[in-house]
């Protein structure tokens, strides 16, 4: 059995929905702006960033309750979430003071917190080994390289305007950037880091999400209320350059995406109509819609 957490940013709210029928199973109140959400590594835990509340909640999800909060002065609007589970460690980036955060999963402690050294961090990810973290730097049109181990900056390299939605291609290591300013799709090496592609996207794309094999990526185009479908493999002028091979019409303005495990299905949350659209990714075609609260946006998928 599976279930939807949905963060509703307007109403202050999380939904978990029963993710084949749709059906609310429980909704929590939470602090102010629900924005990003990210799961402990058993499914127990989730960890939800209220961003105009200054606030991180951990909520127990068997229960379905917000059993604890964090709170720091370096807190302004803390957003992005990216699970580390080799190093038993939480990450989080704060937007507008441009900090990561890195918290205990064990004791839910915080550990660390440095800084970017760039404007509005506001997404991170790791490499599949997580050895590597990455920071989208929306104000600086960059990307923050960073030594997961060592807390360490290793490069910025540039990509295109307003970069917020990326991913790190599972067999190929290539960072793919979805820059939400210029309606573009920035490949990077994932050695040298060097632009190698670039390829057009909807209109303002705001995230980017692999499937679980990594032979797509979906992003949520969120002022062309559509999800643009990138092939992973494809191949144009003789070499292999990921592109955009469809458009998936679905509700307006499309933020978070998430697949469920075996990949046949991802759920993209779409923040004006108050809702969450079913992707069949057999056909890439949205087969159904669930209902949701108002502007939803951060959405995880939980097994249990």
């Amino acid at each position: 059995m599976g279930e939807l957490i949905v963060l509703n940013k307007d109403a202050d709210t999380v939904d978990y929905l029963d993710a084949d029928t749709g059906e609310t199973l429980a909704t929590v109140e939470t602090d102010f702006n629900p924005h990003e959400v990210a799961l402990s590594p058993d499914g127990d835990t989730a960890y939800v960033t209220c961003s105009l509340g200054n606030s991180l909640l951990f909520l127990d999800n068997e229960a379905r309750e917000v059993r604890d909060r964090f709170e720091h002065e370096l807190f302004e609007f803390p957003h992005g979430l990216a699970v580390r589970e080799s190093a038993g460690e939480l990450w989080l980036a704060s937007t507008y003071s441009s900090q990561l955060f890195v918290f205990d999963l064990e004791t839910e402690a915080l550990l660390e917190t440095f800084p970017t050294h760039q404007e509005y961090s506001h997404m991170v990810t790791f490499d599949p080994e997580e050895e590597t973290a990455y920071v989208a730097n929306i104000g600086s049109d960059s990307v923050t390289v960073i030594d997961a181990d060592e807390r360490r900056v290793v490069a910025d390299p540039p990509v295109g305007e307003g970069p917020e939605g990326f991913g790190v291609d599972p067999d190929t290591g290539e960072l793919l950037v979805a820059n939400q300013d210029d309606d573009e799709l920035s490949v990077l090496d994932g050695e040298t880091f060097e632009e190698t592609s670039t390829a057009m996207l909807g209109t303002t794309p705001v995230r980017l999400v692999f499937d679980p094999a990594g032979r797509y990526a979906l992003t949520a185009n969120r002022e062309g209320d559509d999800v643009s479908v990138v092939d992973t493999e494809f191949v144009r002028d003789g070499e292999r350059r990921p592109w955009e091979v469809k458009r998936i019409p679905v509700g307006i303005w499309p933020g978070g995406i998430v697949f469920e495990p075996s990949g046949d299905r991802a759920f993209v949350a779409n923040n004006k109509t108050n809702d969450v659209s079913v992707i069949d990714t057999g056909s890439f075609e949205e087969v159904e819609r669930f209902d949701a609260g108002i502007h939803p946006d951060g959405i995880a998928y939980r097994e249990h």
